[in-house]
């Protein structure tokens, strides 16, 4: 029912920022909540951050608590990942994806998913 595409990734050095952007299409997108995951080579699909649908809860992974907010913007149809203070172990591709149910971590429970955006930290 909604189509994702996930756009802002990049090539950045560490300590800097990046702002992931997640375009839906479909008149139903303030339905869902909305996470964020990442994947890394030779590493399981992890959870990085959820909102729900009206933005007002959120949840993150304690790997990026206090560099990571998520937000989004209905009128728009977009989620967003604003990303501070990279580190090179933040160097993944970025996942955006519809949730029925809130703050469900695991990607088990998350129904349509963007093809990903590439983010890597150098140094």
């Amino acid at each position: 029912q909604v189509q994702l595409v996930e756009s802002g990734g990049g090539l950045v050095q560490a300590g800097g920022s990046l702002r992931l952007s997640c375009a839906a299409s479909g008149r139903t997108f303030s339905s869902y909540a909305m996470g964020w995951f990442r994947q890394a080579p030779g590493k399981e699909r992890e959870f990085v951050a959820a909102i729900n649908w009206s933005g007002r809860m959120t949840d993150y992974a304690d790997s990026v608590k206090g560099r990571f907010t998520i937000s989004r913007d209905n009128a728009k149809n977009t989620v967003y990942l604003q990303m501070n203070s990279l580190k090179p172990e933040d160097t993944a591709v970025y996942y955006c994806a519809t949730s029925n149910t809130y703050a469900y971590s695991s990607p088990t429970y998350y129904n349509n998913w963007g093809q990903g955006t590439q983010v890597t930290v150098s140094s």
